[in-house]
């Protein structure tokens, strides 16, 4: 079984696939505790949740007649099941799309014949949950992936700055410089861009925060 603490169908706010249509489906639990979270409702083990199995909730998505799946949470790599709701899908013709936080291992399933894409974060100094990261992940990624960084302050962006090119990562996959919403004015992540020519980087709004209240859920 798997614990969804929401499902509902909006638009992609991130990731190289914004703006169009996605399926999502919010799993209940996190084994971290970042500093701006914004599902911390979500994260909490006593979280009021549904339990589906795999088989419902490929149903589920089927009869929304979408084709890009977000898989969310919390942190959905936690869910027992997953791989198999990954399986279900992607043979059923589903762009899956997995939010992780960067520290699980994700080998197993980048290694799978139904193997979904990857937005995956790495968490910064003002998170406080940098020691979490697993770097040996970034091996594992493609050019449908990304690596999401989500900045709260100049000393956040130098960080990002020094991971990005120690991996190499915008020759392995999508690399996005993100804010922590309402703590770093966006103008300032395209100065700092500008000032050390990080070509093949994007920003990143939440594209939902803008058309949407930040506090909605469901969208």
């Amino acid at each position: 079984m798997l614990s969804v603490v929401e499902r509902f169908v909006s638009i992609n706010g991130e990731g190289a696939h914004a703006g169009e249509l996605a399926a999502f489906i919010r799993f209940r639990g996190c084994n971290l505790g970042c500093s701006y979270c914004d599902t911390k409702w979500a994260n909490n083990k006593y979280a009021v949740a549904v339990d589906y199995t795999a088989a419902r909730l490929t149903s589920w998505v089927a009869e929304q007649r979408i084709k890009n799946v977000t898989l969310t949470g919390g942190e959905p790599l936690l869910q027992d099941e997953i791989d198999v709701l990954i399986d279900m899908l992607v043979r059923r013709g589903h762009r899956v799309e997995i939010e992780t936080n960067g520290s699980i291992p994700i080998d197993r399933f980048a290694n799978s014949s139904a193997r979904p894409v990857f937005t995956m974060d790495y968490k910064l100094p003002s998170s406080g949950m940098e020691i979490a990261m697993r770097r040996d992940n970034f091996k594992l990624l493609n050019k449908h992936d990304t690596v999401k960084f989500v900045a709260g302050s100049t000393a956040d962006l130098h960080r990002a700055l020094e991971i990005i090119e120690q991996y190499r990562l915008c020759e392995r996959c999508h690399v996005y410089l993100s804010q922590v919403f309402g703590k770093l004015n966006p103008a300032e992540i395209v100065n700092f861009m500008l000032d050390n020519e990080m070509n093949g980087v994007r920003l990143q709004l939440q594209l939902h925060k803008f058309i949407w209240s930040p506090e909605r859920r469901g969208v």
